[in-house]
């Protein structure tokens, strides 16, 4: 399992945040998984001004990977900063 501080933001209508969730999963990595437009008033505006500090445009899926900030479904991106090998 790869571990990490590992935070995956997302919408529960994203195709590419269901896609990410999907990747971390298959990669057996350790994650926080929020999904921003489930949450309601104060705590949406704190995760939301939380992601804008990675993220200035605050879309979505933004992924944090330790220090490592990766904004949409980029897979090759992700696996790279998980530490994890391609098989091809």
């Amino acid at each position: 399992m790869v571990m990490g501080k590992n935070t995956l933001y997302a919408l529960s209508t994203c195709s590419h945040c269901k896609s990410t969730k999907r990747l971390l999963s298959d990669c057996n990595v350790e994650y926080e998984y929020i999904e921003v437009d489930d949450l309601e008033g104060d705590e949406r505006k704190a995760i939301l001004a939380d992601i804008k500090e990675l993220n200035p445009r605050c879309s979505f899926p933004t992924i944090k990977i330790n220090d490592i900030v990766i904004v949409g479904y980029r897979e090759e991106q992700i696996k790279e900063a998980l530490g994890v090998k391609n098989e091809s």
